[in-house]
């Protein structure tokens, strides 16, 4: 098959890095363009990226020889995964979506709007009905779609099931965030080396936002939110990579340990549809006391599963138990290209 030509926007930063190293091989994308600031521009990206690049591997080849270009919608490509920071993230994928590119974003700007998917599409994947309404307000076939916060999607994916089931209706959590999700340089070493920071700016509020819309439904034309309290408390911790957070529930319908577990375990709704990045088994359930660990589970489904273990009562709420997913793959840019392979799947782009 002819691969759909995409691009990165943001190519420079972690997230953009993870993309391109995600996307080399891939059988249905081919990066064609790379995009970032100004002062980056009209430069190989080889060039540019001497000393900063920091995922595994090399820089692919194809990859490294493309000319940087500036973040404008004149890119040879149909797609654009964007890596960009919420400082500036917001009117650039505005700016492509009016000129007619589908943009799956992993910036937080757009998550919220009233006709923008959240999307995880084991979880809501019927959101995507929206999109003709967003294209009509840019007037042009382009659209954006996003993926949702890096601790909010580890948590989503452990709830959908027991919320479709039988029903959430609090959860309390509390995130130990790997310092990858802090962006490259991140966090000073004097201030995590032998510490936790218990401040993540901005972060509690989007963990508390954000899974309602996911779990919430699309009901004549509009997003209806689902009727849960969540509260979040979320830590910065010494760990590279992956977000393990503690969560206790309360739900609407009676269910034994044995009920969770085995909801967790048949839940695989992508099965049937092939996707490249689509983990099988999505949850996996650890049975050992001191799993799941982000050193030794962040990389299961090559990062893209959830890993849940510890599951026991709770004394407040219902049950208790602990979640970990791979920020930066699964809680970010694989998250994004996984969404992009649904919407090609679906013929949506």
């Amino acid at each position: 098959m002819k691969k759909i030509k995409v691009g990165v926007l943001g190519a420079t930063g972690m997230v953009g890095q993870r993309f391109i190293q995600l996307l080399e091989g891939h059988p249905w994308f081919e990066v064609t363009e790379v995009a970032a600031s100004e002062r980056s521009a009209n430069r190989p990206y080889g060039e540019v990226m001497q000393g900063r690049w920091q995922v595994d591997g090399d820089i692919p080849s194809p990859v490294a020889e493309l000319t940087v270009k500036e973040c404008t919608p004149e890119l040879d490509c149909r797609l654009c995964f964007s890596a960009l920071d919420s400082s500036v993230a917001g009117p650039v994928e505005e700016k492509f979506a009016q000129a007619g590119y589908v943009v799956s974003s992993n910036s937080r700007n757009h998550r919220m709007d009233p006709d923008v998917p959240l999307l995880i599409p084991e979880v809501n994947a019927e959101h995507l009905a929206i999109i003709p309404q967003q294209k009509a307000r840019w007037g042009s076939d382009g659209y954006i779609i996003t993926n949702p916060n890096c601790a909010a999607i580890g948590l989503v994916m452990a709830l959908a099931p027991l919320h479709k089931r039988f029903g959430v209706n609090k959860i309390v959590v509390t995130t130990l965030q790997g310092l990858s999700g802090a962006g490259y340089p991140g966090v000073p070493s004097l201030d995590v080396i032998d510490n936790v920071v218990p401040f993540i700016s901005g972060e509690e509020p989007k963990v508390e936002s954000e899974p309602l819309k996911l779990l919430g439904s699309l009901n004549g034309g509009k997003f209806v939110f689902a009727d849960i309290q969540i509260s979040a408390s979320c830590t910065r911790v010494h760990v590279l990579d992956g977000h393990l957070e503690s969560v206790s529930i309360g739900l609407k319908k009676k269910a034994s340990p044995a009920d969770l577990i085995d909801t967790w375990q048949e839940f695989d709704p992508l099965s049937s549809h092939e996707l490249p990045s689509a983990p099988s088994p999505v949850i996996i359930y650890r049975k050992e006391d001191d799993r799941p660990q982000p050193r030794r589970d962040r990389n299961e489904g090559k990062g893209m599963a959830c890993v849940v273990g510890r599951l026991r009562k709770c004394s407040i709420l219902d049950y208790k138990f602990f979640v970990l997913s791979h920020n930066t793959i699964r809680g970010a840019a694989g998250a994004a290209i996984l969404n992009a392979e649904y919407l090609y799947k679906k013929e949506l782009l």
